[in-house]
């Protein structure tokens, strides 16, 4: 069950409206693929895409989960891929798969991605953190991609990236793994987007903030915290399939920016003050 939003969250993250019609029209008969399906914002976009006489393959590690969506939903035709993207086999596999379309892919929402929170103390001997970040948020993507364009470039399809607003803000400490990755997926979709706009393929960047999905739950501090629902967040994504925006952000990430850029310098100014406290 969706958590009800505080009167804060309210505030924060105004709803979305979604013109039914039009998302209706423009994604009938489409091959959508949607990877990170089996819980979350990709779980609820598969849930909310399966009103549409669509084609959704989804793609995640859980087998079981994306079994029960395929039952769950009855109106769009669900195919189920599970498989880690980390792992070149199964990506070859699901590469081998969207080639079976006969180039009618229409639609890539590249959602899957994992997050670490920890010191850099703490990580001394955890270089293979960093390279499991890099796998799924950076190398998986960009190599899905690097296998698909010409097939999106034939049928005038949209990439859909979700990202965070991480990637707009100064780099916090103790997610150097988390952020170093989504950071170099974004600029690496922001660098060919026009590129690929040039050949008639649509990109979309959705800059997220902190969202209410099992992703975050490790993380104590982020329990009472303010956090978009995942079935806001699957709004905010289908509409971009029929408005073709080029990019979501929060309406107060200029004074989240600004915010970040003070507690930089705070935490330095502080941080020199303890070092020679010592």
């Amino acid at each position: 069950m969706t958590k009800a939003y505080t009167l804060l969250e309210k505030l924060l993250f105004p709803p979305t409206l979604i013109n039914t019609i039009k998302l209706e029209k423009e994604l009938q008969g489409k091959n959508i693929i949607i990877t990170g399906a089996s819980s979350g914002i990709g779980e609820q976009l598969a849930v909310l895409l399966g009103e549409i006489d669509c084609h959704l393959i989804l793609v995640a590690r859980r087998k079981e989960r994306l079994l029960q969506l395929q039952k769950q939903i009855k109106r769009a035709k669900i195919s189920v891929f599970a498989g880690d993207l980390r792992d070149k086999v199964e990506m070859h596999h699901l590469i081998s798969y969207i080639r079976t379309l006969d180039g009618k892919l229409d639609i890539i929402v590249n959602n899957a991605g994992i997050s670490i929170s920890r010191s850099i103390f703490d990580s001394l001997d955890r270089l293979h953190d960093f390279k499991r970040t890099m796998a799924i948020n950076y190398f998986a993507p960009v190599e899905l991609l690097l296998a698909t364009i010409p097939i999106l470039e034939g049928s005038h399809g949209q990439i859909i990236n979700i990202s965070t607003i991480n990637t707009l803000l100064t780099p916090f400490p103790k997610f150097s793994a988390y952020q170093a990755s989504k950071q170099a997926f974004d600029v690496w979709f922001q660098s060919v987007a026009p590129e690929l706009n040039s050949k008639g393929i649509r990109t979309t960047s959705i800059y997220l903030p902190l969202v209410r999905t099992p992703m975050i739950e490790p993380t104590k501090k982020y329990i009472n915290a303010p956090a978009m629902s995942p079935l806001h967040v699957a709004k905010i994504i289908s509409k971009t399939m029929y408005t073709e925006r080029k990019r979501f952000k929060p309406w107060w990430i200029i004074f989240g920016q600004v915010s970040s850029l003070l507690f930089r310098s705070v935490w330095e100014r502080t941080s020199k003050v303890n070092i020679k406290k010592r």
